[in-house]
């Protein structure tokens, strides 16, 4: 558990976000979506507009705690005390989305299996199931640049993304955003599943069954947000029982 030294160097509502966050990033490496050392989650840092929370360059996801994720702002400026490093591309993409949507608390990026697959598809995404229906119509694009190493990118980033919370960055990954870090990481579970779900139907090479625009509507309408309530509190069960130590 974290010492009183570390606790007392933030606000109450900040030491609740990084406890947040380093929980999304150990609960990724738990269920295996991980790209080794890359790709990123971040915060908004609670009562500011210009700054959030990433993760330290070279850190595994499995050594993520509270007290060691870095404060950024949304020039680059590492604001937390000492020598820091990070992912310049994971800077690029991450504040583009917190310094345009202020509506979104968290952003979550990754470089999982069947996303990486799903991005390569000419036809992009396609909703299979009844739990997949959620994204019907929720889904932005954005095309393949090269590596997220140039500023200006961030405005056709933000542009592409728009209202939406789900985008598919093409021959890349998968980009999810949330008001909550636990919304953007079970949107990105639920996200990743369904890109399984529809890479399995295709490699089977039969007809792909669709139900009409109308009911996939229908269902996505009727999304039930349990992310809060239910299934965060038991994902930080899990990680309690098995390491408490992102808490640190």
């Amino acid at each position: 558990m974290a010492s009183d030294t570390k606790k007392h160097k933030y606000s109450d509502e900040e030491w609740q976000a990084r406890v947040d966050l380093a929980a999304a990033y150990r609960l990724t490496d738990h269920f295996n979506m991980i790209d080794l050392v890359y790709n990123h989650i971040t915060c908004r840092v609670p009562g500011t507009d210009d700054q959030f929370l990433i993760n330290e360059y070279g850190l595994g996801y499995n050594e993520i705690t509270a007290s060691n994720l870095v404060k950024i702002d949304l020039e680059g400026n590492v604001l937390s005390e000492g020598e820091h490093r990070i992912n310049f591309p994971g800077y690029v993409i991450h504040s583009a989305v917190h310094g345009a949507r202020h509506d979104v608390v968290c952003v979550m990026h990754t470089h999982t299996l069947y996303g990486m697959a799903v991005s390569a598809l000419e036809d992009g995404f396609m909703p299979l199931q009844q739990e997949t229906y959620q994204f019907h119509n929720g889904v932005a694009y954005h095309a393949f640049e090269g590596q997220a190493l140039h500023l200006d990118e961030r405005e056709r980033l933000v542009t592409d993304l728009g209202d939406k919370d789900i985008m598919i960055l093409k021959n890349h990954g998968l980009l999810t955003v949330g008001r909550s870090v636990a919304e953007a990481w079970v949107s990105m579970w639920q996200l990743e599943k369904a890109c399984q779900v529809q890479v399995v139907a295709q490699s089977t090479g039969q007809a792909i069954h669709e139900v009409p625009a109308q009911v996939m509507e229908k269902a996505s309408s009727s999304r039930f947000y349990r992310y809060e309530g239910v299934e965060w509190p038991w994902l930080l069960r899990t990680l309690d029982a098995k390491d408490p130590s992102y808490k640190d």
